[in-house]
């Protein structure tokens, strides 16, 4: 029985959620109707995820709906903020049910566990593409940006960097992995932990946050740049897991943890008397975190090792 896009919207995102209490209508309307809670700024962020580009053809649809969702929160908790609300527009190029009941699936795991709630959106037919908008809300006057990093600051970073990077030389077939290492390094890159209670904890601590999707090469320089900084990057200094460490090479190491992208950790400047504060807030987050450099005058970044700068050839992700 042919099937259109009201009855997948139906059978596959409908009422898969508990309504939230500042969600007056959701789907099923012209419009969703929200109303946030008094003294909160709405943080909003847009993504656009293509087949091809963005993720492999044959990447388990579970897998696609979990992270197409949590690389997005992961925008919302660089400036601080929780999940409120988003909505998915959703390019299919044939209707595939068995994937799109596994790919709602590992949506709304994501969706449930981080409190966020479908509100709305579209399908429609065309080359397989997913775009989210998703909605969270931060206090005001505590919002996190890129703007406020100051001379003296120190550059830190949550969590360890270039698993999801290994785990896509992988994929590509550049690298061999034993499986008790490619196992754990897929789960980086397919399922990445948004730091949401890492960035809100970071509310009145760090001066400036970033999440690391395009690598930390490319995603610091945002930081730099918008605060009028030069960052100085130890790279002796990078949190690397010992499955990196053990199968590249040290070059090869550092290459993957400053341009691979996809760790979706916080790259965050604080003041060097704020520092003390930064351990006890995310202590309570169970996340780690580590200085890696420090704000100086002038632009962009520079790398060293020993003290000494490196050659830059180290870049994130670009589309163009």
């Amino acid at each position: 029985m042919a099937c259109g896009e009201f009855e997948l919207i139906e059978r596959y995102f409908s009422n898969r959620q508990a309504q939230r209490f500042d969600v007056v209508k959701s789907i099923g309307d012209d419009c969703a109707l929200l109303e946030p809670i008094p003294e909160q700024l709405v943080a909003v962020s847009t993504d656009t995820l293509v087949c091809g580009v963005h993720f492999f053809a044959d990447m388990p649809a579970h897998a696609l709906g979990y992270k197409a969702l949590v690389a997005n929160l992961s925008d919302l908790a660089a400036m601080g903020a929780s999940p409120s609300w988003v909505s998915l527009a959703l390019t299919l190029p044939e209707i595939d049910e068995p994937w799109l009941a596994a790919f709602s699936e590992g949506f709304f795991k994501a969706a449930d566990y981080y409190g966020i709630e479908l509100i709305g959106g579209d399908i429609t037919r065309g080359p397989l593409s997913i775009t989210l908008t998703v909605q969270g809300q931060v206090p005001k006057g505590q919002q996190i940006t890129r703007d406020k990093a100051r001379i003296g600051d120190w550059v830190c970073v949550t969590g360890q960097l270039g698993d999801a990077a290994l785990a896509l030389e992988s994929l590509y077939q550049r690298t061999e992995l034993p499986s008790e290492t490619l196992e754990p390094v897929l789960k980086r890159l397919y399922y990445p932990t948004p730091r949401l209670l890492a960035g809100q904890a970071l509310r009145n601590i760090a001066s400036s946050a970033i999440d690391l999707s395009d690598g930390l090469a490319s995603d610091l320089k945002h930081i730099a740049k918008q605060s009028g900084c030069k960052a100085i990057v130890d790279v002796g200094s990078l949190p690397l897991s010992a499955q990196l460490r053990d199968h590249v090479t040290s070059e090869q190491a550092l290459k993957l943890a400053l341009s691979g992208g996809e760790d979706y950790e916080l790259c965050f400047t604080v003041s060097p008397q704020m520092l003390g504060s930064v351990e006890t807030a995310l202590k309570h987050t169970n996340t780690t975190f580590t200085c890696i450099g420090q704000m100086q005058t002038g632009e962009g970044i520079e790398f060293r090792l020993d003290n000494k700068p490196i050659s830059d050839t180290f870049r994130g992700f670009v589309h163009f």
